[in-house]
């Protein structure tokens, strides 16, 4: 099935500090039909004003990957990490057990993130939190794997799921995808800028086909996959 959603349709949240799009219902008064996709809870496309951002929260048994659009955000965490994710860099918060983590905007200018909620393979474990850079020389006209549950996936950040999020810089388009694995397995693809992006389309592609078993990612759009 392949399915297109226009930007100006996902449903949208202003706090006035946090302006939001969620591609899946989080809230009462969306689409109930779109509650997630697979083990992938929340993306959502998000503006952090400057000096802002969410205070301590705590997360158990969830795996949160953030991708920096554009701006800066300041990581703190119970753990006693701190970290500093600029843009094109990609944070994985794995909740386990329990962490308590922040996100602040304390820059001068806003800043423009994806956050992508996974439920893991399996519950507990302890937290951990990783960031790292994805230089856009080594995106270039393939699909290299940010965060990954996959062995094959050496330079990703690890998560406990069966399932991929990954970036593709083309000669047109900056995409990101989820790919989830096993029983179910399709791929959510998001334009981040480009033609896609200019035509306002937020959802480029959701294909789902089932197998019984783990099959190796097939390229996207004539991309092929390649490691960093």
């Amino acid at each position: 099935m392949i399915e297109l959603r226009p930007f100006d349709e996902l449903p949208r949240e202003d706090l006035g500090w946090l302006k939001a799009r969620r591609h899946f219902s989080s809230a009462a008064q969306d689409d109930p039909s779109r509650c997630g996709w697979g083990c992938m809870r929340v993306w959502n496309d998000e503006e952090i004003a400057p000096n802002a951002g969410l205070a301590l929260q705590v997360h158990t048994n969830i795996e949160i990957i953030t991708y920096v659009r554009e701006g800066t955000v300041t990581h703190r965490d119970s753990l006693g990490n701190e970290g500093r994710i600029e843009a094109g860099n990609v944070q994985v918060v794995s909740a386990g057990t329990g962490i308590r983590h922040a996100e602040y905007n304390l820059e001068q200018a806003s800043a423009r993130i994806f956050q992508i909620w996974i439920t893991p393979a399996s519950s507990g474990g302890s937290p951990a939190w990783g960031v790292q850079p994805c230089a856009a020389a080594e995106r270039s006209g393939c699909f290299v794997a940010l965060a990954s549950g996959f062995d094959s996936d050496h330079d990703a950040l690890p998560i406990r799921a069966c399932a991929r999020v990954l970036n593709a810089k083309a000669a047109t388009d900056d995409v990101l995808a989820c790919y989830r694995g096993l029983a179910g397995n399709g791929v959510r693809r998001i334009a981040l800028r480009g033609d896609s992006a200019g035509g306002n389309l937020a959802l480029g592609l959701a294909s789902r086909h089932r197998r019984s078993r783990l099959q190796p990612m097939r390229p996207l759009s004539g991309l092929p996959c390649c490691r960093r």
